[in-house]
């Protein structure tokens, strides 16, 4: 895929609106927040905006590459709910269908109550996974005591553990919630990508590259780096590593407020070099801007990307309703609340955009990677954005690039 296939002026955009972004970008740099940013944009199907600002790391005088490496973190999340849903289209399972029908050990898991363990008022379903209402939660998470026995078993520390091995951990735990009562951010998407290896009998990385990556030609989307792209892999840096042994949202913030900002190596938590044992569902995928483009691209055309096909129309338009019932709403990660949100299957969807405080349209979905990569999808715009940097923090220069974006749109 060419970066720019068409004009801005061709569907609605301004190059001189555009030209915004740059220096927008650059001030994150100066400041010391992200060494680099590769962005691009994308409207009617075609290519209108690719770009690179800064280097591959503050240390050295390379610039961005266009085919730099990111660890994408959480934006592993919609892929792995879409490969999910491609076994929804051949009538595997249901929405409603419980999670112990696929994995026996999660039907007499318990639910952490005032320090006692009860049975949980409904079984979890594969429709909670996707939509985080299974009662889960993660380990750098701090509103429940259920994240400290996460951390204890480092659940999402630990890549030496294959997939299957995590969830196994994770059934010998409690709930933190009542399936359905709460929606809450957590490992619950990493157990729907098992329920993928138990269905499909295969390796999850296996079954991604064969339903999505092969066919969309995502060339350098993977759980890992070979050696020969390692050179290519952009430098991580931010207040702490998510990923590290006992590393919780609150010592984050406390780095932060002390002005902590540093380069990470997160190869312990997330390797580059596992790809046969590090596999997961939540987080763990590397991928570029032009590969995970091509993704989004598809969803925004429907399921279908050059003459192939990965999901149904109506499928993708189940997946990117709102699944969460208005007395969950607003849903909130580490006590910051997203008003004007819902939440389908796998990805956040806009419901009023006054509420939400950011242009964009109803019905626009996307998400986002603790390494401030993020994409969205406006079909009502047709109008597709990606945004990579590697930057684990408080600040959010993925914000800036998604009003930039939006502030060129002209017609």
């Amino acid at each position: 895929m060419s970066d720019v296939t068409a004009t801005p002026e061709s569907v609605g955009l301004s190059s001189e609106r555009l030209e915004r972004i740059r220096p927008a970008m650059q001030r994150w740099i100066d400041r010391g927040t992200i060494a680099g940013a590769s962005m691009m944009l994308a409207r009617r199907g075609k290519i209108v905006y690719a770009e690179q600002v800064g280097r591959m790391s503050k240390e050295s005088d390379e610039a961005l590459r266009s085919d730099a490496v990111f660890r994408i973190y959480s934006m592993t999340k919609p892929i792995v709910c879409t490969a999910l849903m491609t076994l929804y289209e051949e009538g595997r399972f249901q929405l409603i269908t419980p999670l112990a029908t696929f994995i026996p050990a999660f039907a007499n898991i318990k639910v952490l109550q005032q320090d006692k363990e009860v049975a949980p008022q409904r079984p979890i379903t594969i429709g909670d996974l996707m939509t985080h209402l299974g009662g889960f939660t993660y380990d750098f998470l701090i509103d429940s005591p259920v994240g400290e026995l996460y951390r204890q078993h480092a659940l999402m520390h630990d890549a030496n553990r294959t997939l299957e091995q995590l969830v196994a951990e994770l059934a010998r735990l409690p709930l933190a919630f009542h399936p359905g009562s709460k929606w809450h951010y957590s490992v619950s998407i990493d157990v729907a990508a098992h329920v993928i290896e138990i269905i499909a009998n295969q390796p999850l990385r296996q079954f991604l590259r064969e339903r999505i990556f092969d066919p969309l030609g995502m060339v350098d989307t993977d759980f890992g780096v070979p050696p020969e792209k390692r050179h290519r892999l952009a430098a991580m840096y931010g207040v702490g590593d998510l990923g590290a042994r006992g590393m919780t949202v609150l010592q984050m913030f406390l780095n932060w407020q002390q002005g902590i900002l540093e380069r990470i190596d997160p190869q312990e938590s997330y390797p580059v070099d596992r790809p046969e044992t590090f596999a997961r569902g939540g987080h763990g995928l590397f991928s570029t801007t032009q590969d995970y483009m091509r993704f989004a691209l598809m969803l925004a055309n429907g399921g279908e990307l050059d003459g192939v096909r990965i999901l149904g129309r109506k499928t993708l338009e189940l997946m990117h309703a709102n699944h969460i019932p208005a007395a969950l709403l607003p849903w909130e990660i580490a006590g910051l609340t997203y008003p004007g949100y819902g939440f389908g299957l796998g990805s956040r969807v806009l419901m009023d955009v006054g509420l939400s405080g950011m242009p964009g349209t109803v019905g626009e979905f996307g998400w986002a990677g603790a390494a401030t990569t993020y994409y969205w999808v406006d079909p009502a715009e047709s109008f597709v954005g990606v945004f990579m940097t590697q930057y684990q923090g408080i600040d959010e220069p993925q914000r800036d690039f998604r009003v930039l974006a939006y502030q060129a749109m002209v017609e």
